[in-house]
């Protein structure tokens, strides 16, 4: 007899995609919803993991654009400048003397 065919629901559906954002590897996803095999995951949840990780990292990144803007994270402001706008902290070289100090020799004449 054969196995009967396997119907998500919207539950698992949710959960799947829930823990693709979280990064979860699909074995550990199968696991978790209770399939014995990754195939069958990606067959009857592609929907869930193509769009899981990314709507997760535009989440991230919409929080950590409005906590930019807001003036009250500094720090954020300047990593979102830095790794989305391209601006980079410039090392100012060192003032160094223009020439080196001179260098004095001195000869003493033996007491005869």
């Amino acid at each position: 007899m054969a196995r009967p065919q396997f119907v998500p629901t919207d539950d698992q559906r949710r959960m799947v995609k829930s823990l693709e954002a979280y990064g979860l590897k699909q074995e550990q996803t199968a696991n978790i919803i209770g399939l014995r095999s990754t195939k069958t995951l990606r067959k009857h949840f592609r929907k869930e993991l193509t769009l899981g990780g990314p709507e997760a990292n535009a989440k991230v990144a919409q929080t950590a654009y409005q906590m930019a803007i807001s003036g009250k994270h500094p720090s954020l402001t300047m990593f979102w400048l830095k790794t989305r706008a391209g601006w980079r902290e410039v090392q100012q070289p060192e003032a160094s003397p223009a020439s080196a100090p001179a260098f004095i020799v001195s000869i003493e004449k033996e007491a005869a």
